[in-house]
């Protein structure tokens, strides 16, 4: 039986996925996304975890948006439980990319305070996005525990998904402002200045922070 042309497309797209240059993987990942097929699901979702190259991970992820979501949540809801750490993140980057919230409760506390930070940060950036409104102290709570984590930007990434949660972080931040850890109080303070004022920037916000905490104080006073 012949192949037809939509056959043959399918055939040239998936192996164009696998090429080694990642040119072609874009390419091929443009073409997959501009015209979705049921077939191009798993081999989509399988390149995310591996494909080394981010740009080419973008379209992956645009082109996996561009198939019904009945599709692709169960793969994805899968590969948010894979052990390489890549496949989660990415996952877990293209279930906030989709924006259905029957994804939620595959946000574990676990992938929240996932060990890689690249994991932890699509977790966080996931869990705002799909978070159901009864949940979000929950959230909130749980997000708190990992302030002063990692260098910079994934402190930063945490602020943000804080300051986007709005008002109901106040009581977790509050309490982090009198932790043990100096880091902890410096990143709590930073981040409850933010909320305050969205356009003080990060940077300025954390050496605020520091001077606060370097003068004992826990940015609480006179309230």
């Amino acid at each position: 039986m012949a192949m037809t042309r939509q056959d043959a497309d399918a055939t040239r797209a998936l192996q164009g996925l696998e090429d080694s240059r990642s040119s072609v993987r874009l390419r091929a990942a443009l073409a997959v996304g501009t015209a979705p097929d049921p077939r191009f699901v798993d081999k989509l979702v399988e390149r995310c975890g591996i494909e080394p190259e981010f740009f080419v991970r973008d379209m992956l992820t645009w082109a996996l948006t561009r198939h019904p979501v009945s599709m692709t949540l169960p793969a994805l809801l899968r590969e948010v439980r894979s052990e390489r750490a890549q496949a989660r993140s990415q996952a877990l980057h293209t279930l906030s990319k989709i924006g259905d919230r029957r994804a939620w409760p595959a946000i574990t506390r676990a992938l929240l305070t996932d060990a890689d930070d690249e994991v932890a940060r699509s977790a966080w950036r996931a869990a705002v996005v799909l978070v159901p409104e009864g949940e979000r102290s929950g959230l909130a709570a749980v997000l708190a525990t990992q302030l002063g984590r990692g260098e910079r930007e994934t402190q930063l990434s945490l602020s943000r998904a804080l300051v986007a949660l709005g008002e109901v972080v106040v009581p977790a931040l509050r309490a982090a402002t009198t932790a043990p850890d100096r880091r902890v109080r410096t990143h709590a303070l930073a981040t409850e200045r933010l909320l305050r004022d969205p356009d003080a920037g990060f940077e300025f916000a954390i050496e605020e922070a520091k001077r606060v905490v370097a003068l004992g104080g826990s940015g609480q006073e006179g309230r």
